[in-house]
């Protein structure tokens, strides 16, 4: 494929709400990123959204979800971080501990990596699979 055919490809994507962006990947061991941590946040229910835009919006953050709570699971906010080494994790945790004012977590470091991969959404005969599977399907952004 050249690159022309490329660019009007992702422009066709993006017109029909297929690909909001693109962007490169980093895979962040290589480049220097060794340590990441899992935080988990308990994180009262009237505060969930206030705190959770706020987790997000760090800079540190590559994911940050929301989830439900157990009986012996009290966790309800879960944020990815990723640093050059351990103590970075923690001098992150403690910023968004403080920027929050939450303070019951738990941070959980990675030990090994069994598999990490992108989810595949499109195939090469997505389109056509489209036209004669679902010839009335609506795609939306």
């Amino acid at each position: 494929m050249s690159t022309e055919d490329l660019f009007t490809m992702a422009q066709d994507f993006q017109k029909r709400r297929i690909m909001r962006r693109f962007s490169a990947v980093l895979h962040h061991r290589r480049s220097g990123f060794r340590a990441n941590a899992m935080i988990v946040w308990k994180v009262p229910e009237d505060q969930s959204e206030e705190v959770g835009m706020k987790m997000a919006a760090h800079d540190a953050v590559t994911h940050c979800y929301e989830r439900p709570t157990f009986p012996d699971w009290p966790y309800t906010h879960f944020t990815m971080v990723h640093a050059t080494t351990a103590e970075g994790c923690e001098e992150i945790n403690k910023e968004i501990s403080e920027a929050t004012g939450i303070t019951e977590r738990l941070v959980l470091y990675s030990t090994r990596e069994y598999k990490k991969t992108r989810v595949r959404y499109f195939v090469p005969d997505y389109d056509d699979y489209l036209d004669t599977e679902q010839p009335d399907a609506v795609i939306t952004a």
